[in-house]
């Protein structure tokens, strides 16, 4: 059985991956809230990544239809663009809990930890934040690219966040995973309080009726800003930092409107104050 070639399987997930390989490493309910269970799998001399929508028997927080319908939007999404700094999906194989998504194995670490831990300077967050500023404001840059090309395509984020960022500290490389719940748009926000977190999210996100579109995004990716650069701002007195800071500060006004007016605009203006910021330091 192999990983690469299998398109579908009679078996449940976690025996077909037992027997193509080695599963090291399950990601369920004691890592995640979402249903979904994950796997390390060694097979064939690599590691890989297989995401799956758990068991049918599970429906919280969401039905498992509803899992598999994310499983699935997330293979169009990959389809749509294949970006060095995405995930990069290799299979799909039908199983009779749904698809099975095999995606390359990541070297890394997740941004994103518990708000206990957002002051640790061990953790990953505070480490993130950390770092050189040419090397933070380059992984930024590259969030930010892959969403302009993203928006280019129809894409809106949706329910983006540091959890959905790993860095590599040793080769410099930021990755983004996770991005299941992203919607061709504009459409209209079908929820009221959409899924995400706070520190993220748009107004509009949590009013029913309202329209989510590039605007949106234009938000989200204002907040990465103010989450990893504001208190650097703060702590370090870097007022060549101001440029950057301004650049947010238009990204996330309330009144859509007057945001970006779209995330080309936003990187191009961003890219613009990195370069002021890099001759000023």
């Amino acid at each position: 059985m192999d990983l690469l070639e299998a398109t579908s399987t009679a078996q449940t997930p976690a025996s077909f991956l037992s027997d193509a390989g080695k599963i090291f490493a399950t990601f369920d309910e004691r890592t995640q809230d979402s249903g979904n269970v994950s796997f390390g799998v060694e097979a064939q001399g690599h590691r890989f990544f297989v995401k799956t929508a758990g068991l049918p028997t599970n429906s919280a927080p969401l039905s498992h239809e509803a899992r598999v319908a994310w499983l699935r939007n997330a293979t169009r999404l990959s389809a749509a663009l294949h970006d060095p700094a995405l995930c990069q999906l290799k299979n799909v194989i039908e199983s009779p809990h749904g698809p099975m998504l095999v995606y390359e194995w990541v070297a890394g670490e997740l941004i994103g930890v518990p708000r206990a831990r957002r002051e640790d300077p061990a953790s990953a967050f505070v480490r993130f934040k950390r770092l050189p500023l040419s090397e933070l404001l380059a992984a930024l840059g590259e969030v930010f690219r892959v969403h302009a090309a993203l928006c280019a395509r129809g894409w809106i984020a949706c329910d983006f966040y540091d959890g959905a960022m790993m860095y590599d500290f040793a080769h410099r490389k930021i990755k983004l995973m996770d991005l299941d719940l992203y919607r061709a748009g504009p459409f209209l926000n079908d929820m009221g309080r959409m899924f995400g977190s706070t520190r993220f999210m748009a107004p509009e996100e949590f009013v029913k009726g309202a329209q989510i579109d590039s605007a949106t995004t234009v938000f989200t990716m204002g907040r990465c800003i103010d989450v990893f650069l504001t208190d650097r701002i703060e702590q370090d007195g870097s007022s060549e930092l101001g440029s950057l800071i301004r650049v947010a500060e238009r990204a996330c006004r309330e009144e859509r409107e007057t945001r970006w007016p779209s995330m080309n605009e936003f990187l191009s203006e961003w890219q613009r104050a990195v370069a002021l910021t890099a001759r000023a330091v």
